[in-house]
Formats: structure tokens, C-alpha cells, sequence
């Protein structure tokens, strides 16, 4: 079942757990070579995989990334957003907007299915950035939104670049309720930014994104959505 929701003004937003599990074997390293300049080692790290329902007051409807679709390839398990969406009372052809923070098939695997868009109604917004040299994306080509940085996407859901992680990875904001993506993978990196994980493409950038990025929310007292956390909603008031 999905998480209890949250109101921020008059949206809903729900979590959505498409999966739980350790990182699979083939990535999988000890934490403190996953989490490089962290202190303690925290042990096996079990994964939490929440995208995001986003609902207004006027009935439009956001999805905030894909999850992992019927097939893991790292992943430890297939993902159940489909289950998770019915739950909540949605139905694919409900979504008018699908935001993907990134092309990452943890992120982006339930976009389509056998080459057919799952999300036929919905414009599908991507940063140009992280198109550039990946396909990933081609068989929703006709129903992709290309933003470059900063744009409001959908009645006051604004998508923010936020790169380091990958070239274009984008965080969602809505009101004081920020979901980071994979700005932020582990609480380790909420108490210190400057932690690196070891899978971000561009190390030294992901590390400015994320202590701008954090020092900003905590200025702020907003609420976190997390992509990888236990919890999906962390409070900085």
C-alpha cells in the first residue's frame, strides 16, 4: 500500500514504494566504498525505491519518476507501481504529467512497456541534458517535454536542474516539499554533503549540487522527498 499522503497548500502528494532491497550483486559494494568520506559504516544497504504521486485540488495529476518496471536489471526486485498506483486510485491513462528526475532504470524503467508508452495521456518532461547520447527515452519520443533548468511543468510543480549525479538529473519542488532524487541516496549524506557516492557520474559536481542544494532546504525548513531513504518524507524544520 502507498504511504500516507502529505498536503502541501492544496496538492496531495503520495508516496509510492516500488520496491525494497539490496543493491544487486553486481553493483554492490561494502558502505564505506559506496558512501566515500563517510565515518561509520552503516552495513548492508537496503534500498527503499518511492516515486511520487503528485495530485492538485483541480484534479490534475503528476507522477514523479517510473521506478524500476516489470524487469530489475540491478534492482533487487521488478517494481509494483502499477499496484501502488491502483491503490491509490490511479489509472495510467489518470497521469497528465510524468516528470523523470533521471534516465537511471531504477528511476525510468516503467516509462513503457514491450515499446508502448504506459503513460499515453502524460507529457513526459526530461532535461535536455540527459538526453544527450542516450536513447533511452525513444520509444515516448513523441510525448517528451524537453526543459533546459528551471521550468514549472505543471500548476505549481517546478522542475529544478540539478546535475552531478547524472548531466540532467532534475529535482521536483512544490512549495516547501522538494524531492531530491538521487541528489541525496543515503541519510549519511543529509548530515554531511560532502559524502560521494560512488556511481554519480560527475563526483566533484554532484557534491556542490547536493551541499547548495541541502544547505538551501535547511535555510528554508522544507520537507524532503526522498528517493532511497526508509522514510520517504524528512522534515528540515
Amino acid at each position: 500500500m502507498p504511504h500516507k499522503p502529505r498536503k502541501v497548500a492544496d496538492v496531495e502528494i503520495t508516496p509510492l514504494c516500488d520496491a525494497v532491497g539490496p543493491m544487486g550483486p553486481s553493483l554492490r559494494l561494502p558502505f564505506l566504498e559506496t558512501f566515500l568520506g563517510a565515518e561509520v559504516d552503516e552495513g548492508e544497504w537496503i534500498l527503499h525505491f518511492h516515486c511520487f504521486l503528485i495530485r492538485d485540488g483541480k484534479g490534475h495529476v503528476t507522477l514523479v519518476d517510473t521506478g524500476i518496471g516489470p524487469t530489475s536489471t540491478w534492482a533487487p526486485a521488478p517494481g509494483r507501481l502499477q499496484s501502488e498506483l491502483a491503490a491509490a486510485g490511479v489509472a495510467p491513462a489518470d497521469v497528465g504529467t510524468v516528470i523523470i528526475t533521471h534516465l537511471h532504470s531504477d528511476h525510468a524503467g516503467g516509462t513503457f512497456l514491450d515499446g508502448a508508452p504506459v503513460f499515453a495521456n502524460a507529457r513526459h518532461v526530461v532535461q535536455r541534458a540527459e538526453l544527450v547520447g542516450n536513447g533511452f527515452l525513444d520509444p515516448v519520443k513523441e510525448l517528451l517535454h524537453v526543459v533546459d533548468g528551471d521550468e514549472e511543468v505543471a500548476p505549481g510543480v517546478v522542475v529544478r536542474l540539478t546535475p552531478g549525479h547524472t548531466p540532467g538529473h532534475q529535482s521536483v519542488e512544490v512549495g516547501e516539499f522538494t524531492m531530491v532524487g538521487d541528489v541525496l541516496h543515503h541519510p549519511v549524506q543529509l548530515a554531511d554533503p560532502s559524502v560521494r557516492y560512488v556511481y554519480d557520474d560527475d563526483s566533484d559536481l554532484a557534491v556542490k549540487t547536493r551541499m547548495e542544494l541541502v544547505g538551501r532546504l535547511r535555510a528554508q525548513g522544507a520537507l524532503l522527498g526522498t528517493s532511497h531513504f526508509p522514510e520517504p518524507f524528512v522534515e528540515l524544520g
